[in-house]
């Protein structure tokens, strides 16, 4: 996990407003699929925002958590039933470091 700053997260935030989510955790919580997705997505765009559907348990702050302590990322924000994670890529020759 990287250790990011408080003027890290609030840059962070303030590009994550603008994000659609592009991995939802539905009732079966974080499955392997789920996460080899968001680790696909991390590694594609480094700052990714997750929804946690109506008919799902976890919780989303627990469900942040742990999804970033398997990923090895943040956790950015956690709003209602989103949230965000930050991961930078490990891709070679990836140039989109937010940070």
């Amino acid at each position: 996990m990287a250790d990011l700053s408080k003027q890290d997260i609030k840059k962070l935030r303030a590009l994550a407003n603008g994000l659609n989510p592009l991995v939802q955790i539905g009732k079966q919580g974080a499955s392997d699929q789920t996460v080899q997705q968001a680790s696909q997505a991390l590694d594609d765009h480094e700052l990714v925002k997750f929804t946690i559907l109506q008919n799902s348990t976890e919780d989303p702050k627990q469900a942040a958590a742990n999804l970033a302590g398997q990923l090895g990322a943040s956790v950015v924000q956690v709003i209602g039933s989103r949230f965000t994670l930050y991961r930078r890529s490990k891709k070679d020759g990836f140039t989109k470091h937010v940070l």
